[in-house]
């Protein structure tokens, strides 16, 4: 629901607040005082194109701003969270347009661009009339008001939720398909691929061991060597060792520190040297016992490494991911030798789903068209009321077995015969403004109960009927009204008579300089202005008893 709306220096719009209520608003003044002026900046904070000449002469900038009441629209403020604009109970629009042409659009405080905000203002305002926010234009809205009369909500979750199934399984099936000519070089290169890996019988961890003991024999004359003279200088030489040195270096101390106590932690160090040396040389001499100079294994270490290495080139990887790589075209030769079973199972399931989804549009398009003909009744009974008597309004549902959607394959088509002996032709090009305004008013008052839109506007919905007609127009508005917030741009008295709120446009000149006002009328203000519509220039005493009986009534 709209709250407010404040405008600054909008076309002859100096500042502007406005607050609004539930239920139908009348919006009247004299021809010329500016009654489109506020549709039109609505329709800018909605998302039309800005016009640089929509700034007020003078003024930098022009800035619209309108809070709606979100409370009972869940599917709005679930936009907005997938948006990231959420915000609690209210939403903000704002639109900011420079006299250089340049506009800004926000939607609570961030900054949006104009589709998000035109996308947004589509499922919070509806303006039907000579405006380009006529929805009722559109074959989805066209196909929404259908299904949402019917209550289609669950059958086209369903419908959905196959073809989704059913295009996911058949673009899998495409993809394999498309890649079958290539399937037999490919298994002919893992086969061949997968044997020699096979061969290699390579374990997890090998590579590095391999590695780690060709490394070793490799060097296994020099580490003998080195290991025998380091066992030498440390216990086994005959003299001058370092277990002997040590040895006789802690018999001087022990013999020194009988004089001097200060020495005792040095006789404790050399202690634990000597035992230290000594474990060493033991554990030398068990390496050496132990160390392995196999030319044979040598030689076989190094055919194995130059294997590794050769396919490690090959598969461009380290030797240690080998493993991996061999799992990973096993994998892939495993899942190429099924590829026939697997394209078959495929083709199975999206011919499953095919079928399915066609019995379920097959459904839909058969509740679609015993609602259309409900609708389509009811619709042509609500336009005789409205001025348009011998006129027939007719839902075309068109069943396409060869086009599919998430909506199923049916066309939606509103069509119209505005005047009696005439055939029903497309509504967008047989209806005039006034005409499309009403058959609106006739669909609203049908669908009111299923309607999303929480916000409508009529403009000049009245055009080209009076008298008692006009009253039924603003008997329909109101009762409308009841359910939904509604604004009628009006001339006839009958039509405003029957608002729950009415608003004033006013346009004053003074100085050259022409401003735009609209104030909400009490009870004797709007008396005045039933009677100023209903008795032109001079108003008298019985014009306005009139006007209070209208009212009254």
């Amino acid at each position: 629901m709209l709250n407010h709306i404040r405008i600054r220096n909008y076309a002859i719009i100096d500042h502007l607040d406005l607050e609004f209520d539930n239920g139908l608003t009348a919006l009247t003044g004299e021809t010329g005082a500016g009654k489109s002026i506020l549709l039109g900046a609505l329709g800018l904070l909605l998302g039309d194109r800005a016009d640089s000449d929509s700034v007020r002469s003078g003024s930098s900038k022009a800035e619209i701003s309108a809070e709606f009441d979100l409370q009972k629209l869940p599917h709005i403020v679930q936009w907005l969270q997938h948006k990231e604009l959420d915000s609690e109970d209210d939403c903000l629009l704002r639109r900011r347009l420079s006299a250089d042409g340049r506009s800004r659009a926000f939607i609570n405080g961030s900054p949006v661009p104009l589709q998000d905000i035109r996308e947004l203002g589509e499922m919070l305002v509806d303006i039907h009339g000579q405006h380009e926010h006529q929805s009722l234009m559109k074959p989805a809205m066209q196909r929404q008001l259908l299904d949402d009369y019917a209550g289609h909500k669950d059958k086209l979750q369903k419908l959905a939720d196959c073809y989704k199934q059913w295009q996911s399984a058949q673009q899998e099936y495409d993809e394999l398909k498309a890649a079958a000519s290539d399937r037999h070089d490919r298994l002919d290169l893992l086969r061949y691929q997968v044997a020699e890996l096979d061969a290699l019988a390579l374990q997890e961890g090998e590579a590095e061991q391999i590695a780690e003991e060709h490394q070793r024999l490799a060097q296994g004359d020099r580490l003998m060597e080195e290991t025998q003279a380091a066992l030498l200088a440390l216990y086994d030489a005959d003299e001058n060792n370092a277990y002997t040195i040590i040895s006789q270096q802690l018999s001087a101390m022990e013999d020194l520190s009988q004089t001097d106590k200060n020495l005792q932690p040095v006789i404790e160090m050399l202690t634990s040297a000597m035992v230290h040396v000594e474990e060493s040389a033991a554990h030398l001499r068990d390496y050496l016992e132990h160390l392995d100079n196999d030319p044979a294994r040598f030689h076989e270490l190094e055919q194995r490494l130059s294997t590794l290495q050769d396919l490690s080139r090959k598969h461009q990887c380290e030797p240690g991911q080998l493993t991996r790589i061999h799992l990973q075209l096993q994998s892939e030769l495993e899942q190429l030798d099924n590829a026939d079973d697997n394209l078959l199972q495929l083709e199975q399931t999206a011919r499953q789903l095919a079928e399915q989804y066609q019995k379920l549009a097959a459904q839909l398009s058969k509740s679609r068209q015993k609602a259309a003909k409900k609708l389509s009744k009811e619709i042509s009974g609500a336009m005789q009321t409205l001025g348009m008597s011998g006129g027939q309004f007719e839902i075309a549902v068109n069943h396409q077995e060869s086009k599919h959607s998430p909506y199923g394959n049916d066309q939606i088509e509103f069509l119209v015969s505005a005047n009696p002996g005439q055939s029903c032709k497309p509504l967008a090009k047989t209806a005039s403004g006034g005409e499309l305004a009403r058959i609106s008013l006739a669909i609203q008052m049908i669908t009111a109960k299923q309607g999303r839109i929480p916000t409508l506007i009529f403009d000049e919905v009245d055009s080209g009927v009076g008298g008692g007609i006009a009253e039924i127009v603003g008997q329909h508005l109101r009762t409308l009204g009841e359910s939904r917030q509604v604004f009628c741009v009006t001339h006839l008295p009958q039509v405003a008579a029957q608002a729950h709120h009415h608003m004033q446009v006013l346009k004053q000149a003074d100085n050259n300089n022409t401003i735009t006002q609209i104030q909400p009328l009490d009870k004797e203000q709007r008396v005045e202005e039933i009677a100023r519509m209903l008795g032109g220039i001079k108003i008298t005493q019985q014009t306005r008893a009139h006007a209070k009986e209208m009212l009254e009534i």
